[in-house]
């Protein structure tokens, strides 16, 4: 699916904004209410999910956009790099 059309099929969703970052130990996903860190991508999802509950029981569904932090990412590979590791965080977390 391109993001185009995943972007046109949740239209209605609420999305939130998060930097996604990497500190050499933790991820870290970071907006000017939320700070957040954990060892792997999926603990750190849960987290985000655990901490915007009251927000989703609001909205009913959330998207989280984390724009990668280009900084962490040495200066010589950054032009071959410019949206590395963008995601897109889809709330309610569905287990598989």
């Amino acid at each position: 699916m391109s993001i185009l059309s995943f972007l046109t099929s949740r239209k209605n969703t609420k999305t939130i904004d998060m930097v996604l970052s990497h500190d050499g130990v933790s991820w870290t996903a970071t907006d000017k209410n939320i700070h957040l860190a954990a060892g792997t991508l999926p603990e750190l999802d849960r987290m985000i999910s655990a901490s915007l509950q009251d927000e989703l029981a609001e909205h009913g569904s959330l998207d989280v956009f984390m724009a990668f932090d280009n900084e962490v990412i040495p200066h010589w590979i950054r032009p071959y790099m410019n949206h590395y590791f963008n995601r897109i965080l889809e709330l309610p977390l569905r287990q598989s």
